[in-house]
C-alpha cells in the first residue's frame, strides 16, 4: 500500500499468531488511540487462520495500518524485528495481538517520558474463564520509578518477590533500536520482551515506568507468556549466558541480580521435571528430582496455592443475558437509590424503558464517594429495575448499603452531634462539618478502574455513563464491542459563565469545554436531556450519535389547579437551586406579600437546608419542609409551582414534573432552556423580578387562570412528554446500534 512521506509519531508493532479470535478488538484498540499520529504494523507469523483476512479487511479502512506480507512462523521475537525493520515512526509501541490498550495509552506515555529512552505502564491482566482482573504493579512497586539494569533483573527472577517487569510493554525510542542494533532474540518464545528490554538498559537507556493501568493483558487458553515449559526455559538459561558474556562484569548489586535470575530459571527446570515425573506417575523418579533441586521441589505449593485462589475468587464467566435483551451495565456516582432526586428519577426512567424493553441492567458505583456523609443507604423497590447492584466499599445486606469506612460514619456522627448542639444554641463542631464533596465528579482513582473491570469482567453488550464524568470507566469494561452511551443529564462548561454573572460558584462541578467534550466524545452515543444541549453537542462532536431524551412525564388523571394562596418550590441543594430561592426570597416574594398577604411558600427537598437565614420581610410566608415521603399531596395542595433559576444546563426536570402534576407554574427563561417552545402553550419564561410577581400574584387572584394554565400544563405533558416520545431515540438506537464496530478515540472536535 502506499504510505505518506510523513513519519508518524509512534508505530504500533504487533506480531500475531493464529490470532483471529482477538485480532480485530487489538487492532481497533489500536486504531482507536486518542494519538492518532501513529501506523499500526501487523507481522504475521505464520497463520493458518483468518487472521490475514480480518487484517487486510480493517486495513482497507484506515490506512494507517500496514499489513507486511506473510511469513513462515519463527516465534514472536522474530515476527516483531520484521515490523521493527518496517516502522517509520519516532517511537516503537509492542502490543500482543491478543490484547487491549486504553485508548489514551500512547498519549500518556509519550507525555509522561520525561527524557525516558523506554516507557511503560502498570498492565490489567483479565481472564477469559472469568477471574478477577489484576494489576500487575499497583501496590507492588512504587510509581512512577525509574528502572535501571539491577532493579530490571532483580524483578524478572521467576516466581520472585517483585513484580515481573519484563511482561511490561515497552514503548522504545527508534533512534534507541537504530543506534544500538538491539532486535528481539529469535531464540526465545517466553521472556523476549525482557531480554530486548535488559539489553537496550545494559547499553545506558532510560527506561521510566508509570502507574498508569492502560494496557489490558488478555489471559486465556492459548496465551504463552504464562506458560513455561521445559524448551522455553532451556532457552532462557541460553540466552542470560549469552548477554553477560556479551556485557562483561557489573557491579556487585548487578551481579547479585543475575545469579538470582539464573538461579530462579534452575529452580523453575526443577520444577518442571518433578511435574513430568508425577504426570508420568513416576514417583521414584519425582523424589530423586525433589532431592536433587530442593528449590524446585518448594515450588509444588505453587499449583495448590493458584488452585486455592480459583476457588477463593470463584470465576465467573460473563453470564449471557437472561433474555432476548443486552446486558447494560449502567456505571454510576450519583446516589441512586430511588426516585429520590430529578437526576437519580432521569436515570431510573431510562433504565425503566431499556428493562421495558427486554434488557438486563445492572448498576455499578465505583466509588465510595457516593455515600457522602450517610453510611447506611436504601435501595427503594424502583432500584428492582436492575438484576445487580454493586457499590465499592459497602456491604449490601437486603435491601441496604453500609459503608466500610469508619470515616463515613465520624463523619455522619459528627453531622448529626452539630445539628443538635444548633439547636441547643452550641456551635462547638462547626470547625469539623464539611459538606462531602460532590461524588459525580471526585477524581478517579485506581481502585474505582478495578472496581469497574472486576464486576464487568468484558460482559457487557452496552455500557452507559451516567454524566460525562463517568466516562473514563468506559475501557475498564474490557468489552470493546460494546455499545458506549452517556447520559450528560447537563451541560456542565456552560455554567461557569452564569453563575459568574450573579457573583456564585457551581456547586457540582467546574470543567472547561474542551475537557467536557473530550469526556463526553468517548461516547458512541450521547443522551441529551434537552435539544438546544443536544445540537449543541451535534455540531461540536460531528462524529458521536446524539439522542435527545427528555425526562418522561407521568401525568395525573386530570389538572390540579389548587387552592388558596400556597406557592411550591421543590429542589436540592446544589447551587441552581439554592441561588435561585434566594432570588426568589429576596426579590419576588416580598412583591407577592404585598399584593397577597396570606401567600405561603412550601420549600420541598434539601435546598431548604442550604438557603440560610430567611429574609425577615418574609420570614412568617416560608414553610421548609425538607425531604418528604411523597410529592404528590404536595403538587395537588399548591395553587401556583414556581421555578426562579437563574442558572444551569440540562433539563429542568422539577418542571416537566410539575407541569405532569397539572400545575399552573411560573418559571424564568433558564427553566425553560431548551423546552421553551414545547412548553409555551403552558409556561412563559419571565427574568424580571416584578414581572414575575406579578405573574404569580395573578394566577393567586384567578382561580380560573390558573385552573386554565393547570390544563394547558397537562396537555403539554401529555403531548410533548410522553414516555414514547421521551425514550424512542434511545431504544432505537438499542435496536439498530452503530452501523459498524467505531474505531474509537480520535475524536473531530469542531470550534465552539
Amino acid at each position: 500500500m502506499t504510505l505518506s512521506d510523513e513519519r508518524p509519531l509512534v508505530s504500533v508493532v504487533m506480531a500475531n499468531h493464529n490470532g483471529a479470535a482477538f485480532l480485530a478488538a487489538a487492532l481497533r484498540s489500536a486504531l482507536g488511540q486518542t494519538l492518532a499520529d501513529i501506523e499500526v504494523v501487523l507481522a504475521d507469523d505464520g497463520s493458518t487462520d483468518a487472521s490475514l483476512a480480518i487484517a487486510e479487511g480493517l486495513a482497507a479502512e484506515d490506512p494507517r495500518l500496514v499489513v507486511l506480507p506473510p511469513a513462515p512462523n519463527g516465534g514472536p521475537g522474530a515476527a516483531r524485528n520484521r515490523g521493527f525493520a518496517a516502522v517509520r515512526g519516532q517511537w516503537i509501541a509492542v502490543m500482543d495481538s491478543d490484547d487491549l490498550m486504553h485508548p489514551e495509552r500512547l498519549e500518556r506515555l509519550l507525555a509522561a517520558a520525561d527524557g525516558a529512552d523506554i516507557v511503560a505502564d502498570d498492565m490489567l491482566a483479565f481472564f477469559e474463564d472469568g477471574g478477577t482482573p489484576q494489576p500487575m504493579l499497583h501496590g507492588r512497586l512504587p510509581l512512577p520509578a525509574m528502572v535501571d539494569l539491577t532493579l530490571y533483573v532483580r524483578a524478572n527472577a521467576l516466581f520472585g518477590r517483585l513484580p515481573a517487569l519484563g511482561y511490561l510493554k515497552p514503548v522504545i525510542r527508534a533512534a534507541l533500536l537504530r543506534q544500538s542494533g538491539v532486535r528481539y532474540d529469535p531464540a526465545l518464545r517466553i521472556a523476549e520482551d525482557y531480554d530486548l528490554v535488559a539489553r537496550l538498559l545494559a547499553r545506558g537507556a532510560r527506561f521510566r515506568v508509570l502507574p498508569d493501568l492502560t494496557y489490558f493483558y488478555r489471559r486465556h487458553s492459548a496465551s504463552t507468556s504464562h506458560r513455561l515449559r521445559r524448551g522455553d526455559l532451556l532457552a532462557m538459561l541460553d540466552s542470560d549466558t549469552a548477554f553477560r558474556a556479551a556485557i562483561g562484569p557489573r557491579d556487585a548489586a548487578t551481579e547479585a541480580a543475575f545469579r538470582g535470575r539464573r538461579a530462579s530459571i534452575e529452580r523453575a527446570l526443577g520444577y518442571d521435571g518433578i511435574l513430568a515425573a508425577l504426570k508420568a506417575r513416576d514417583l521414584p523418579g519425582a523424589l530423586r528430582a525433589a532431592i536433587g533441586s530442593p528449590g524446585g521441589a518448594m515450588l509444588l505449593r505453587l499449583p495448590v496455592r493458584d488452585r486455592l485462589a480459583r476457588l477463593l475468587a470463584r470465576p465467573r464467566p460473563a453470564a449471557p443475558p437472561t433474555g432476548p435483551g443486552l446486558r447494560v451495565h449502567v456505571v454510576s456516582r450519583n446516589r441512586v437509590t430511588g426516585r429520590d432526586s430529578g437526576s437519580s428519577a432521569y436515570l431510573l426512567d431510562l433504565c425503566r424503558a431499556m428493562a421495558g424493553a427486554g434488557h438486563e441492567l445492572h448498576l455499578t458505583w465505583p466509588s465510595p464517594a457516593s455515600f457522602g456523609r450517610t453510611p447506611v443507604l436504601r435501595l427503594r423497590p424502583e432500584m428492582a429495575v436492575f438484576r445487580s447492584v454493586s457499590m465499592r466499599g459497602a456491604w449490601r445486606v437486603g435491601s441496604f448499603l453500609l459503608a466500610r469506612d469508619p470515616k463515613v460514619w465520624a463523619a455522619a456522627a459528627i453531622g448529626v452531634a452539630d445539628k443538635l448542639l444548633r439547636k441547643a444554641g452550641i456551635g462547638l463542631l462547626g470547625g469539623l462539618v464539611r459538606k462531602a464533596p460532590y461524588a459525580v465528579a471526585v477524581p478517579w482513582r485506581t481502585e474505582d478502574f478495578l472496581h469497574v473491570a472486576g464486576r464487568i469482567r468484558g460482559g457487557a453488550d452496552v455500557v452507559v455513563a451516567d454524566y460525562a464524568f463517568l466516562t473514563p470507566a468506559f475501557p475498564y469494561a474490557l468489552s470493546p464491542a460494546a455499545r458506549r452511551i452517556v447520559v450528560m443529564h447537563d451541560l456542565f462548561s456552560s455554567r461557569a459563565a452564569q453563575f459568574a454573572r450573579i457573583g456564585a460558584q457551581d456547586s457540582v462541578a467546574l470543567i472547561d469545554q474542551a475537557s467536557e467534550l473530550r469526556l463526553l466524545g468517548a461516547a458512541d452515543a450521547v443522551v441529551a436531556i434537552q435539544g438546544e444541549e443536544g445540537g449543541f453537542i451535534r455540531r461540536l462532536l460531528p462524529g458521536r450519535q446524539v439522542i435527545v431524551a427528555p425526562i418522561a412525564a407521568e401525568p395525573v388523571a386530570a389538572p390540579q389547579p389548587g387552592e388558596g394562596a400556597s406557592l411550591l418550590f421543590v429542589g436540592s441543594d446544589t447551587a441552581p437551586n439554592v441561588d435561585g430561592l434566594r432570588w426568589f426570597l429576596e426579590q419576588v416574594l416580598p412583591r407577592v406579600r404585598r399584593a397577597v398577604p396570606q401567600v405561603e411558600l412550601r420549600v420541598v427537598g434539601k435546598v431548604g437546608g442550604a438557603i440560610g437565614p430567611l429574609p425577615g420581610e418574609v420570614a412568617g410566608a416560608v414553610r421548609i419542609l425538607g425531604l418528604v415521603p411523597d410529592l404528590a399531596p404536595h403538587y395537588r395542595d399548591a395553587a401556583v409551582v414556581v421555578s426562579p433559576l437563574l442558572v444551569g444546563s440540562g433539563l429542568k426536570i422539577k418542571l416537566i414534573e410539575a407541569l405532569a402534576q397539572g400545575k399552573a407554574v411560573v418559571a424564568t427563561g433558564v427553566t425553560l432552556q431548551g423546552v421553551q417552545e414545547d412548553c409555551a402553550p403552558a409556561v412563559r419564561p419571565i427574568d424580571d423580578a416584578g414581572a414575575f410577581a406579578a405573574a404569580v400574584v395573578a394566577l393567586l387572584a384567578d382561580p380560573a387562570l390558573r385552573a386554565e394554565r393547570a390544563a394547558a400544563a397537562l396537555r403539554v405533558a401529555r403531548e410533548r412528554f410522553s414516555a414514547k416520545a421521551c425514550h424512542a431515540g434511545l431504544l432505537g438506537y438499542l435496536r439498530t446500534g452503530p452501523a459498524s464496530a467505531p474505531v474509537r478515540g480520535r475524536l473531530p472536535v469542531t470550534a465552539g
